[in-house]
């Protein structure tokens, strides 16, 4: 039976298909203008189009498979039934609902990230407090779901002026024609299920090329089949003994000593020379790209306090972000290890009681802190931070049985907070229990680690009024104006405190701004800014070598010369046998840059190389030395290995006195 042929008891439904084909159609032609920066030939778009008719009818057929079983197992006899009637209308509303609903999401988040759905959108269905205040506050959501109800009601109306239900009311239909209708479309969802997935979509090097020919829904199931990716299973291995022989030899410079043999990376890092131990506060500024700073070549002037402090204190110039979301970020600037496909460790099973950097203060004596605007049961922060050592302090609102991990947890309270969204509480406010505790803290004689986490930055992009020239709501440039605005106000305050002058204080991106969701590595994407600020006897400086977010702190540790047992990745980049790399990721790409040198690691157990040139952000295609892709290869395999079997895991033992303090 031709499924666009509107007559008989399927009419309606073969009303729905084409109906959703072609309102897909539009869908992805509207996408398509909306990106100037496709350029896309002739031949592209047609390979679009027609891949994107593909994914679409696949997204029809599931829709539709419900009623299509339902017109099935209906008899004959109650065709004709107020029973019939009303299920048919309601079956069919839903449908169309649903995908006018996703049409208005997919646009939306389109314009957010310029990809299909993917498992950023499978993330958010768990975090539904935060994404719908989110929404509303972004959009008029009222309106938004009036038009899906009203565009709903107009699409049934029309059905039925065209006579389609009627149709179906009337029709006569023997089982055997039914089953002859249904087992077809049965069998290709099986095709769908089995045979086509979203790698169809990707095999091209124009992301946008890729993102244009998927289907927003059909997206939406890949991703939530695929977010959690066993490295061992999906991506090019070599022998393990290997993997951890070349990873050793790239950690192993000059002062290191491996404490353990085999498939470990523990050693002892030794710096000789007086050692400092300073409180460190680190502050992670939610999306911030370098390119946001003039520093970095921006002439719009909305960080002129980032851009002070990279000319008065130590600027990373050219650190790359792990990855495109803040979990990544927190993932690397906590653990420093490379980002294993799939979910963040920071929301994994079994990330207790790991080695990280908190960790390594906690042997010098430190205490630690995680500060959070908003409720950190959100990505599952809370957890990761309270079962890894770290107070926390947060706006709370969330209370679980999974908090008897950390039972000091403090709440700002409403008479703290000025200013919030869906988010968080502003960072104004964020700073100010920052400072609240450290002036506690150097009370009782206290040296303190802080990882601060800011959320001002961020969609629906609001705060404080009166703070700035540019009126809160009004988009990204005010949000990162006024989060400039407040790390000043923090300096300030802070420089009143007798803690002030032994404090170093660190600013780093998590991410950069639009680019989480991206299923490909657009290196420039991952570039963010990181400063070291007042850190004592060390003059203003540029370091130019490529690094990681990974190395922040090894570099610093180097800095304040201490000698520290290590179980990371991180390497201190000023070390003379430093070679400069960077670790980059989607949630299923891998990436290694080696000088100009890309190695990219899919599923499937493909391996991709590039050359990439930095002056133009441009790769381009090219054969590679096989010892390059087992380098790639040893970092995110002896990662996944070591997370995997425990051997991240970290061995508590008693502070060790640097200098006898």
């Amino acid at each position: 039976m031709d499924i666009f042929h509107l007559r008989g008891r399927y009419a309606v439904l073969h009303a729905f298909v084409l109906f959703f084909l072609l309102a897909s159609l539009v869908m992805r032609l509207v996408l398509y203008l909306s990106v100037h920066q496709a350029d896309l030939s002739p031949l592209a778009l047609a390979g679009i189009f027609a891949k994107g008719f593909v994914y679409d009818l696949g997204v029809a057929l599931f829709l539709v498979l419900f009623y299509s079983a339902y017109l099935l197992l209906l008899p004959q006899r109650a065709v004709k039934t107020y029973f019939n009637y009303a299920v048919s209308y309601f079956i069919v509303s839903v449908m169309v609902m649903v995908s006018i609903f996703s049409f208005f999401a997919e646009f939306t988040f389109w314009q957010e990230f310029q990809s299909r759905f993917n498992f950023i959108a499978v993330d958010y269905l768990v975090y539904t407090f935060e994404v719908v205040n989110n929404i509303n506050q972004s959009y008029p959501l009222p309106y938004l779901i009036s038009g899906v109800l009203l565009i709903t009601l107009i699409v049934v109306y029309v059905f039925k002026r065209r006579g389609y239900f009627h149709e179906s009311f009337v029709s006569k239909t023997r089982f055997k024609d039914r089953l002859l209708h249904f087992v077809p479309q049965v069998l290709l969802i099986f095709v769908y299920s089995f045979a086509i997935d979203n790698s169809w979509a990707e095999k091209t090097e124009n992301r946008y090329q890729s993102e244009l020919s998927k289907a927003g829904i059909y997206s939406f199931f890949s991703a939530f089949r695929n977010n959690e990716l066993a490295y061992d299973q999906f991506y090019p291995m070599v022998d393990v003994q290997q993997s951890f022989s070349l990873i050793r030899n790239e950690l192993g410079g000059e002062g290191s000593e491996f404490t353990q043999s085999g498939t470990s990376i523990k050693r002892k890092i030794a710096h000789s020379g007086t050692s400092q131990r300073p409180n460190v506060v680190m502050v992670v500024v939610e999306s911030l790209s370098a390119d946001f700073m003039a520093r970095f070549g921006s002439k719009q002037g909305i960080t002129p306090v980032l851009d002070s402090l990279a000319n008065n204190g130590i600027v990373f110039s050219r650190m790359y972000a792990t990855g495109t979301r803040t979990v990544r970020g927190m993932e690397a600037l906590s653990l420093a290890v490379p980002p294993t496909p799939g979910n963040s460790i920071v929301r994994r099973k079994n990330n207790d009681g790991l080695s990280t950097i908190g960790s390594i203060f906690r042997r010098q004596g430190y205490q630690t802190t995680f500060f959070y605007g908003g409720d950190g049961y959100f990505d599952n922060m809370n957890q990761y931070f309270g079962s890894n050592g770290f107070d926390i302090v947060d706006r709370g609102g969330r209370i679980t049985a999974g908090d008897s991990y950390n039972t000091n947890r403090t709440v700002l309270k409403d008479s703290e907070v000025s200013f919030e969204n869906a988010w968080g509480v502003s960072d104004g406010d964020l700073f100010s229990s920052v400072i609240r505790d450290a002036d506690s803290r150097a009370l009782r004689g206290e040296r303190f680690y802080d990882f601060v986490m800011t959320t001002s930055n961020h969609r629906p992009f609001t705060y404080p009024a009166g703070k700035i020239d540019i009126p809160s709501g009004s988009g990204r440039e005010g949000a990162v104006k006024y989060s400039d605005h407040a790390i000043g106000e923090f300096l300030a305050s802070a420089a009143k405190r007798p803690w002030f002058k032994n404090t170093v204080f660190i600013f780093v991106g998590d991410h950069c701004a639009s680019s989480a969701g991206k299923n490909e590595i657009d290196i420039a994407k991952y570039h963010v800014p990181a400063i070291i600020y007042n850190l004592q006897g060390n003059p203003a400086m540029k370091l130019d070598q490529m690094c990681s977010q990974i190395d922040l702190y090894p570099t610093l540790f180097g800095l304040l010369g201490w000698s520290y047992e290590s179980n990371n990745y991180g390497q201190d980049i000023m070390d003379k046998g430093y070679v400069p790399r960077a670790l980059l990721a989607t949630y299923q790409k891998l990436g290694f840059l080696k000088n100009d040198s890309l190695v990219v690691l899919s599923p499937k157990r493909t391996t991709e190389t590039f050359i990439y040139d930095q002056a133009t952000n441009s790769q381009r295609t090219a054969k590679l030395s096989a010892a390059l892709s087992d380098e790639a290869i040893a970092n995110y395999q002896t990662a996944y290995y070591l997370f995997k079997n425990g051997g991240l895991k970290y061995s508590p033992h008693k502070p060790t006195p640097i200098d006898g303090r």
